[in-house]
Order: C-alpha cells, then sequence, then structure tokens
C-alpha cells in the first residue's frame, strides 16, 4: 500500500481497477471470477470506487447483471499509478530475486485455486 501513497488507492483497489480495465467492461459476476473474491467483498469496493468516479455500475444485458467500466478518471489514476507500482515490484523483485519470485507467484497461485 505504501508505493501507492498519494494515489488515493490501496494495492486491492489497483488491482481491482487493472482488472478492469484489462477484462473491459465485465459483469460482476465475471469480475468477482477472476478475482477470486466472493461478490459481496467484490461489491463492497466498487461501491468505494465508484464513490470516488474511478469506476461506474450499469445495467448489462440481462437486468439481474450490472456492468462494470473504468471511468476516464479511473483510467487517468491507474495510470498514474503505475510507475510507482512498477517500481514497486522492481524492488521486490530485487530483494527477492528471480527464483524467490519465482517460488512466492507459484505458491500464491496453488493459494488461489485452493478453496
Amino acid at each position: 500500500d505504501g508505493a501507492l501513497d498519494g494515489f488515493g488507492i490501496n494495492v486491492a483497489q489497483y488491482s481491482l481497477l487493472s482488472n478492469l480495465k484489462r477484462m473491459d467492461q465485465p459483469s460482476i459476476s465475471s469480475l468477482a471470477e477472476a478475482m477470486g473474491l466472493d461478490r459481496s467483498t467484490l461489491g463492497r469496493n466498487l461501491r468505494v470506487l465508484e464513490g470516488a468516479g474511478l469506476v461506474k455500475m450499469t445495467e448489462g444485458e440481462d437486468q439481474r447483471n450490472r456492468v462494470v467500466c473504468l471511468t476516464p478518471a479511473g483510467v487517468e489514476r491507474l495510470k498514474a499509478a503505475l510507475p510507482a507500482w512498477e517500481a514497486a515490484q522492481q524492488r521486490l523483485m530485487d530483494r527477492l530475486g528471480e527464483e524467490k519470485r519465482t517460488q512466492l507467484l507459484q505458491l500464491l497461485d496453488e493459494l488461489a485455486g485452493s478453496d
């Protein structure tokens, strides 16, 4: 979170915004599934970002489903925070080294896959 100080978002919110950009207007359900979150947790996080004007939720084709998209402000916030995020990732890489970083990512993948 410290790497994102000054951008008004935390790591979880940065991840959410990044996933929104990558997925291009997903439903809440598909975004929750992609991020490994339950809908209620994701919904709370989305409401915070919506209140900050960074995301917008609209009705999807099916009225039971809501679609989420980045606002122009959300795109700009993500773009502004990217260099700080990349620098934090590089510091982690420098500290761990390639082998330990690879092991860490494998462990995180295993955790994400387990229920």
